[in-house]
This record gives C-alpha cells, structure tokens and sequence, in this order.
C-alpha cells in the first residue's frame, strides 16, 4: 500500500511540477551525497598523508639526533686536545696509585705475617681493589665517546699488580724499595698502555 502511495505521490509531483522539476530534485540530491562522499574522501587522504608525513619526520629527527650523537663521539675521539687532556688526567692518578703500592708494599713487609702466603695475597687483593675502585670513581668524573672514564678500565689489572707485589714480598734477595718502585712503575705503565689502546679501540 505504501509503495502505491509513493508512486502515487512522485506522479502527482510530475504533474504539479514537471518532470524537469523532479529530475533537478533527483540530480541535486544525488550531486550532493556525492559531493559529501568526495569530500570525505579527500579528508581521509589528506589526514593520511599528514599523518604519514609527522611519522616520517619523527623518524628522520630520530635519525638525526642518532647521528649527531654519534658524530659527536667521532668528533671528540679526533680531537688532539682531548686525548692530551684525557692522558695527562690519568697519568696523575696512576702515577699516584704507584706511590701507593710502594706504600702498600711496604706496610705489609712491616705489619703482616708475610708467611702466612694465603692471607696475604687475600690482603693484598682487597687492598688493590679498593684502590682500583677509589680511581675509577674519579675516573667517573669523565667522558670519553660518550662513555665514562671507568668503563674503559679493567679488573685485571688487580691481578697484575698483585703479581708484582708477591713478588716483591717473596723475592729471595730481601726487601729492596728502589727495584719494588721500578717494578711497580713497569706494571702501571703497561696498565696505562692497556688503557690508552682500550680508547682507541
């Protein structure tokens, strides 16, 4: 009944007002739902592709600031004045933890029962760890790469040097403090030969 009454009324419309009337109606309405679904359309496009374009540039930032980080890490390995600042800065502190080997060296000659090799060397260990953990928190204090001082360091070293120790303590000639300094100055050098290649690497 109700499809009737819409023919009914789409002929009473012809009559009353022409069918040019009605297929202007037709053709407008039509040319507006098509008009809201281009511009739709085109919103979605341009959303899209502004949204690809901020993470486009989000990502290139990103690179950038890799880069730059990086190239500031080349830059500062190649600069001369940095190196020399880095060396003389540690030289100073090895130099210094050579003077207090020589100290430690001969403190536990005067205080220690030296027999006792087992716990001695467990002595001598702990000694130089606190050492070598008191110059690499100053070491800390620097950057290099843009890593600090101390990550270029190494454990071994302790071992090296209680090697010089011990033998300092059991040589067969007797306590002798200008071959302990030359032996332990020998040591730190190649400590610090160690060190400066672990900078370049």
């Amino acid at each position: 009944m109700t499809h009737v009454n819409d023919i009914t009324t789409v002929a009473r419309g012809i009559s009353d007002f022409g069918m040019l009337a009605i297929a202007a109606a037709c053709f407008l309405i039509l040319s507006m739902g098509m008009m809201v679904a281009c511009f739709r359309w085109f919103k979605n496009l341009v959303d899209g592709i502004i949204a690809d374009n901020r993470n486009g540039m989000e990502e290139l930032l990103q690179q950038t600031r890799t880069q730059n980080d990086l190239l500031n890490d080349l830059s500062e390995g190649l600069r001369p004045e940095t190196m020399l600042r880095i060396k003389t800065t540690t030289n100073c502190f090895f130099d210094l933890s050579v003077e207090k080997v020589c100290r430690m060296i001969r403190k536990i000659r005067e205080e220690n029962h030296i027999a006792d090799r087992e716990a001695t060397a467990a002595k001598i260990r702990r000694l130089l760890t606190v050492l070598y953990e008191d110059r690499n928190s100053k070491f800390d204090c620097y950057s290099f790469r843009g890593r600090k001082l101390s990550e270029y360091t190494s454990r071994e070293w302790i071992e090296q040097v209680a090697a010089v120790i011990e033998g300092e303590l059991y040589d067969t000639q007797g306590p002798n403090n200008g071959r302990a300094y030359t032996n332990v100055r020998t040591a730190y050098d190649n400590i610090k030969l160690d060190f400066y290649h672990r900078l370049i690497r």
